[in-house]
């Protein structure tokens, strides 16, 4: 592991442990026992992954990665299978995950498959011994699944990580750089927005309705929320969430009773921040995944599909009028360069190059498996996840009930 990486874990920690001890412990919690990782001793040399999910399981770099190897690949479908082992190079091939797991050469799964079928999964893969990530979410769309998730890492001991491509978007590691520097002050506040009108193409396939058809905005939260989690550590402990649908027969009949395009939630953290969520299926706007951190020193806004950023507003000390005659105070505005952190040393030399979501595929397919080569803690392990993914289960019960007030569970790390 490089120094760049493990500063950012290290540091990541002790932020974690901070915010639990100021604010998050005072809720009811659900904890469990260190999990046993791979003993650093003991690990093999490489990490032999199979790989299930032909569609977005394609996009990743396990075969690049100079300590993985892919052992396997699986898919139902016999091309999205042929397009697995042609992406990796892999001349094994299982018709399903639940033979790919009985393999005794694998050692970790990396799950790729319909976002209700995630826990499922993960489970079936624990069971049989191998260590497993996930798409998002981590749970689909229940408390029950989240529960399920929990106690199957708690009973296995095995390592468990969801691969949030927020965590590691190009502007979230400089927020969480900034952050770390304390070059915002006090971060009070931030935005985050997942707007991607025209999912209706997904919501069909040959003639049948796939698991996406209707699915509640909130019940993809994760691009979002790891925007704040991932910077601050803070957790959401209580929302307020409001949707709009219309009378599209989509929302009239799915399967999760869904009857909402977009969704738009204010939560509150451990600090008692506000945090501002919007994901939205539909409307005029223009698309994105992106945020803003608001300090009392600095904010930073991340590029704007609109054309504006990525900037950084500095508090200054020169003041000005406004346009009724009031003084305020007049900021300083620049633009950033934003790096990309995938050439520097914070990845393999064989990962650093563009990939995926913001450049952050590369950094995914790294984390899981450095911290198994390891044996640590990936960043987004199952609290992570699941603290990233059930605020938004419970965001969208609020809006079903009209925008009532709902305290959030919360996934506490012994220390």
């Amino acid at each position: 592991m490089n120094k760049s990486t493990r500063n950012e874990a290290s540091t990541a920690r002790r932020r974690r442990r901070h915010f639990l001890k100021t604010g998050g412990a005072s809720l009811a919690a659900m904890t469990l026992s260190s999990p046993a990782l791979l003993n650093p001793g003991a690990a093999p040399a490489k990490i032999r992954i199979g790989v299930v999910g032909g569609g977005f399981g394609c996009s990743f770099q396990w075969h690049e990665h100079p300590d993985c190897i892919v052992e396997a690949v699986s898919d139902l479908r016999p091309e999205r299978r042929d397009r697995l082992a042609k992406t990796y190079n892999c001349s094994k091939t299982y018709n399903s995950l639940e033979e790919l797991v009985k393999d005794p050469k694998i050692d970790a799964v990396a799950i790729f498959t319909d976002g209700p079928l995630h826990v499922q999964h993960v489970m079936e893969a624990m069971k049989h011994g191998k260590h497993a990530i996930s798409a998002v979410p981590a749970a689909y769309g229940s408390m029950e699944q989240a529960e399920r998730l929990f106690e199957t890492v708690k009973k296995y001991g095995l390592t468990y990580m969801m691969a949030e491509t927020s965590y590691y978007q190009q502007p979230s590691i400089s927020a969480r750089r900034f952050f770390q520097e304390g070059k915002f002050g006090n971060l009070f506040y931030c935005e985050s927005e997942y707007q991607h009108d025209g999912l209706e193409s997904l919501y069909m396939e040959n003639g049948k309705r796939t698991w996406r058809y209707g699915m509640a905005p909130m019940h993809y939260p994760t691009h979002c929320t790891a925007h704040l989690i991932g910077v601050t550590g803070e957790r959401l402990t209580e929302v307020v969430c409001h949707g709009w649908g219309d009378n599209d027969p989509i929302l009239q009949d799915n399967a999760y009773d869904n009857p909402f395009w977009t969704e738009s939630a204010m939560f509150k953290t451990t600090l008692g921040h506000g945090f501002r969520v919007n994901v939205w299926w539909k409307g005029a706007h223009r698309g994105c995944e992106r945020a803003e951190w608001t300090g009392d020193k600095m904010s930073f806004y991340a590029a704007h599909p609109n054309g504006l950023g990525p900037v950084i507003v500095r508090k200054g000390d020169q003041t000005e009028k406004d346009d009724a005659g009031f003084i305020r105070n007049l900021p300083n505005f620049e633009e950033y360069e934003q790096p990309e952190w995938w050439k520097t040393d914070m990845l393999p030399e064989p990962l650093r190059h563009n990939s995926g979501h913001h450049g952050s595929h590369t950094f995914l397919t790294h984390e899981f498996i450095d911290a198994l080569i390891h044996g640590r803690r990936p960043t987004v392990d199952v609290y992570e996840a699941l603290n990233y993914t059930v605020p938004g289960i419970i965001a969208h019960r609020s809006a079903l009930q009209g925008g009532e007030l709902m305290k959030i569970p919360q996934y506490i790390r012994p220390a």
